[in-house]
């Protein structure tokens, strides 16, 4: 028909949008939409609006430079009168960091603390805009099926508002060292490059959790503010968070684990292998061996974790989720484990995750 749809590269690049920091968009060149977002946004009956007007002013853009001469940005929000957070791989590699509010007003700010382990970071204003009040966070957890908002700066577009549903919780996200992110929140919002640090908002303005990563397809992820309750105040008060660490590497019970142990059911959590001078060595059993079934080597002889501290473990991502919001380094468990075809408890002394 002689008309060429615009695709996606093309845009972008009329936008004057480039690669930047990982997880991050490049400053672009292009107009960055208006500064005064709630003024120049209509009155409405929509609760998005509603829930838009009301913590817009509190979402940030975050932008970073590094001694490279790499730039690029993300997304923040105000979690009280000087701190501000956003994920840590918006600001890793930052030798510089300002922030810029929706009045139009930039400002640096100091990285005070960040944790690679659960992608949190917090930076330090001087002072914000008395419109920027801090978001408050949810008690306790958000329901499948419910209605969020990201909001936030995709692809540089600033003040951008998308929504969606809780589409999964309790999933993992991948951190370093082969560790995970526990406790995530999946969801179906638009979350693009730039969304990253940014809320995800329920309908009554409060944070759901920090958003992480996204792709674009309908597949969103957040931190959640149960676990970012946790670190955000240690990285304020200390730079760092100490992570719970039991020392093991382990693995879901499969049917196949399963039969090759003689267990009832494919439930809990193996314990493959015990890391030497770990918290788990002289603890826990690791594998003693394979065995064969069907024609696949399967571990043998290893405990299979199915409780801690009185809660039931049923696969990797509970446990995960039960060290990182309800234990700290230090602290003694009991373990109850299927060992060698027998019930037994162990007491656990949980220590310091390494650093990455």
């Amino acid at each position: 028909m002689g008309f060429e749809r615009p695709t996606r590269r093309r845009f972008l690049a009329a936008a004057g949008l480039a690669a930047g920091v990982a997880g991050c968009n490049a400053p672009n060149s292009g107009p960055e939409g208006r500064t005064d977002l709630v003024n120049s946004t209509p009155e409405s009956p929509s609760v998005y609006a509603d829930v838009y007007r009301d913590t817009i002013d509190s979402v940030v853009l975050v932008r970073v430079f590094t001694e490279g001469g790499r730039s690029g940005q993300g997304s923040g929000f105000v979690y009280d009168g000087q701190h501000i957070v956003t994920n840590e791989h918006v600001v890793a590699d930052a030798s510089e960091v300002q922030v810029r509010f929706t009045d139009g007003s930039w400002q640096a700010a100091d990285v005070v603390g960040k944790d690679v382990y659960s992608d949190l970071a917090v930076v330090q204003i001087d002072e914000k805009p008395s419109r920027a009040t801090p978001l408050e966070l949810i008690e306790g957890e958000v329901a499948i099926g419910q209605e969020v908002v990201a909001i936030g700066n995709p692809l540089g577009l600033s003040g951008s508002i998308s929504s969606g549903i809780v589409s999964g919780v309790d999933r993992t996200l991948p951190a370093a060292n082969n560790f995970s992110i526990p406790d995530a929140i999946q969801t179906d919002a638009a979350v693009n490059p730039g969304n990253s640090g940014g809320p995800l908002m329920t309908l009554d303005g409060r944070v759901a959790g920090i958003i992480n990563s996204g792709s674009g397809d309908n597949i969103g992820f957040a931190i959640s503010a149960a676990l970012m309750r946790r670190v955000v105040p240690a990285l304020i008060s200390d730079g760092e968070y100490e992570h719970a660490y039991m020392g093991v590497r382990l693995t879901d019970v499969t049917p196949l684990i399963a039969e090759a142990n003689d267990l009832s059911n494919a439930r809990g959590v193996y314990m493959d292998e015990i890391v030497d001078d770990g918290p788990a060595d002289g603890v826990l059993q690791g594998s003693t061996g394979t065995e064969r079934i069907n024609g696949t080597e399967a571990p043998v002889g290893g405990d299979v974790v199915v409780r801690m501290g009185g809660e039931p473990i049923r696969s990797q991502q509970v446990l995960s989720t039960y060290l990182a919001l309800s234990t700290s380094p230090g602290d003694t468990i009991p373990v109850e484990v299927i060992r060698d075809g027998s019930r037994t408890t162990v007491q656990l002394t949980l220590g310091s995750r390494p650093d990455p």
